[in-house]
């Protein structure tokens, strides 16, 4: 099958397309013929060779996890999916490919009314929203400022934290502050001045931080924490551990991903959820896709679609 592989750590120069030995399904587990792969901020990293000491990588490898498409092949055992359903959710292979597997507890019926490359802008954005704002424990009546709230995981936080009832700060760059608003957060710009921004935006006070971007804003955030890192989270700054801060890294899946992934779909399905996808590309651009998800602005999702191009 025709996957992308990288053989050595470095830039998006060593991803390259190659035809790789078949996937099968073992118990528990299904095949699933890729239509989109979602690109991720982390992806550029483990080929880079940044976080070997979180996510030990074996070489060769083929980047993604997150990948929307239909069941081709089901294990022992399987009888929630079968040949021919649409799906999306996380992989145990790598998702830049033809094929994936994916455990079943990872993933969740395709709505009809999704198409492929926004069904696969969901997994990743909404299980790490997730996932962190549980952690910083965000509740109705709240503050929460999110640093890159027009990328996916912060477009997903913005939403699923106003749900819980939550005001959210968003920071991000001019030109994203429209969209942030059709969000429901309250914009400002990041950069030198934060601090008085985010407190003219938030005179009550900030009561959770979540930084999806890792631009430096860690100090700027204990500061409107009043001094405490504590309910201050990043999944992007290296430097969290010198503030105190929490890192969270995630790895493996919760008891009820599945369904709380098919309850995502349908909210996106019908407009109640948005990661928008800012742009699709051929299985054979990888490297571009990781080059414009490496150098940031983003906003949304970077696609692959193998089989076209």
């Amino acid at each position: 099958m025709e996957a992308i592989v990288f053989e050595e750590f470095g830039g998006p120069e060593v991803l390259r397309l190659a035809q790789v030995e078949d996937v099968h399904a073992g118990p528990g587990q299904i095949r699933v013929e890729v239509r989109a792969a979602g690109v991720n901020p982390i992806d550029h990293k483990i080929r880079n060779g940044w976080m070997e000491a979180a996510f030990p990588t074996p070489l060769p490898a083929t980047p993604g996890s997150e990948f929307a498409g239909v069941v081709d092949e089901t294990g022992e055992g399987v009888t929630e999916y079968a040949v021919g359903d649409e799906v999306l959710g996380r992989s145990t292979t790598g998702a830049y490919a033809a094929y994936v597997l994916a455990d079943v507890g990872a993933v969740a019926p395709k709505p009809e009314g999704l198409g492929w490359a926004e069904a696969a802008a969901l997994p990743v954005a909404t299980a790490t929203a997730v996932r962190v704002l549980d952690e910083l424990a965000v509740s109705a009546g709240e503050t929460l400022l999110v640093h890159g709230a027009s990328g996916a995981v912060g477009s997903a936080a913005v939403q699923l934290a106003a749900v819980r009832g939550a005001t959210v700060v968003g920071t991000a760059s001019p030109a994203n502050h429209d969209y942030l608003r059709v969000l429901g957060a309250v914009p400002v710009a990041y950069g030198e001045g934060l601090v008085d921004r985010v407190r003219e935006a938030a005179p009550q006070g900030v009561d959770a931080v979540f930084d999806v971007a890792g631009r430096g804003a860690l100090a700027d955030s204990v500061e409107l924490r009043g001094g405490t890192a504590e309910r201050i989270a990043t999944i992007a700054d290296p430097e969290a551990a010198h503030y105190g801060v929490a890192f969270s890294a995630g790895g493996g899946s919760s008891p009820d991903e599945g369904r709380r992934l098919a309850e995502h779909a349908e909210a996106a399905a019908v407009g109640g959820l948005r990661i928008p996808v800012e742009r699709t590309f051929a299985l054979g651009e990888a490297a571009r896709a990781q080059q414009l998800s490496e150098a940031g602005h983003v906003r949304g999702k970077l696609v692959l679609l193998p089989g076209e191009g």
